[in-house]
């Protein structure tokens, strides 16, 4: 099968890439995309904007490449789409509730076609045609509580839910969206996923038991569901519970605690450090008793000791310093907006939220960062009396080392489309 790839020049703030380059699953997404077709590819092609759709007759597939999906949503579109033997395009209903709830704020890709959602995966079995058939495929999404919030905070929403489906297919317009596929629809949907399994397999059920009696460790601890990759030191007082991936290279020190996560290569994490459901990118380094929650960190960044990122995403070579929080609840019920598909504020449809923080950035000690507040790439921010609650987004003209005479030491290395490396002020 060919594939061919359509390019989203679109950047998506506040890393000033395009979605392709991004870290999703702990993978650049382009990446991740090619693995999940090898099975079914031979061939590649990359169209860039303005570039003309190859005239050819063969079986194809033909993606957006800021579309994020995996292996459970890829063989059922695929297989329904060869059943049909028509060219098909991956589509929605407007009624699914994982793709109203998570997907589809925020974002400008799907085209609205009635009741349904088109997105930007087609199928053709004999080559390009005008004539496509809408394919949906459903999420199968079921909703999972990850907040109980006290009586004396909730609102009439009551608890926190979010839905969670066994297959996924979402487009990265935001960052939030890049949330999203990391935690809800990555590390939620694998959990729930081997719950299913478990509950459906006999046969996989008694492999898992089996395999903790023989390692005498707890069902959730055994290496059926904690896989460890080469070469990695880690210590017997730590407590790592599964789903969890840990790649080569890895130290995890005494106290640690690491619950559904995915950790890369050469990924050193100290003392009394928690990890609960989170991506760490490769290189990253995590000093004693930092904390992550639902939160995303892309390779080579460091987050300091004491600092606590709740539902964050953090670029990478991004250093964070000590002691910093980053909030994700509002004391007061207003609805929280991020940037969307645009690059405008608009309605995120998630009562919590934590924040984004760009690539190469450097953070001083005792921040505290607001809900859904973005701080772009190649930003400094140094601590001070009047630098210590970031309330608002902060852009790179904001950036605190352009009033240091070593400023020209800080080079931007991400700048905005159509702006190169600035002076420095």
């Amino acid at each position: 099968m060919l594939k061919v790839i359509l390019n989203a020049p679109h950047p998506i703030s506040p890393f000033n890439e395009p979605a392709r380059d991004l870290r999703i699953q702990n993978q650049p997404l382009w990446l991740h995309q090619r693995n999940v077709l090898a099975p079914y590819t031979t061939r590649e092609l990359e169209l860039k904007p303005g570039q003309r759709f190859p005239q050819q007759h063969d079986e194809m597939i033909v993606y957006r490449d800021n579309i994020f999906f995996d292996a459970e949503y890829i063989n059922l579109f695929i297989a329904a789409a060869r059943k049909t033997r028509r060219a098909s395009r991956a589509a929605f209903s407007a009624e699914d509730a994982a793709f109203k709830e998570h997907a589809l704020p925020l974002s400008s890709s799907y085209t609205p076609a009635g009741q349904l959602f088109l997105a930007d995966l087609w199928y053709y079995p004999n080559g390009p045609v005008a004539d496509v058939e809408a394919l949906v495929i459903d999420l199968q999404p079921r909703e999972l509580g990850y907040y109980h919030v006290p009586t004396y905070m909730a609102d009439q929403s009551g608890d926190l839910t979010f839905q969670v489906p066994l297959r996924t297919l979402i487009a990265i317009d935001s960052w939030v969206h890049i949330f999203i596929a990391d935690i809800v629809f990555g590390l939620f949907s694998r959990g729930e996923r081997f719950q299913k399994r478990a509950g459906e397999d006999l046969g996989f059920k008694l492999k898992i038991l089996g395999k903790a009696i023989y390692e005498g460790r707890q069902v959730l601890e055994c290496s059926e569901l904690v896989k460890i990759g080469k070469n990695c030191l880690i210590d017997p007082h730590a407590i790592i519970h599964g789903p969890t991936t840990i790649g080569d290279n890895v130290t995890i020190n005494a106290g640690v605690v690491i619950e559904n996560c995915i950790i890369g290569n050469n990924v050193n994490i100290s003392q009394d450090v928690q990890l609960m459901l989170a991506v760490v990118g490769d290189g990253t380094f995590l000093p004693f008793r930092a904390a992550l929650f639902m939160t995303t960190v892309m390779e080579n960044s460091m987050i300091a000791h004491n600092t606590c990122l709740q539902m964050c995403v953090i670029g990478r070579n991004t250093f964070i310093g000590a002691g910093s929080t980053f909030t994700d609840y509002n004391l007061i019920p207003v609805p929280l907006r991020a940037l969307d598909g645009h690059g405008k504020l608009n309605f995120s449809n998630r009562p919590v939220m934590g924040s984004a923080v760009g690539h190469n950035c450097r953070l001083g000690s005792g921040m505290i960062v607001y809900p859904a507040r973005t701080i772009e790439s190649d930003v400094v921010l140094a601590a001070s009396t009047g630098r210590r609650v970031i309330d608002k987004d902060v852009r790179y003209e904001d950036s605190d080392h352009h009033k240091f005479r070593s400023a020209s030491l800080h080079r931007r290395l991400y700048p905005r489309p159509g702006e190169g490396e600035r002076e420095s002020w």
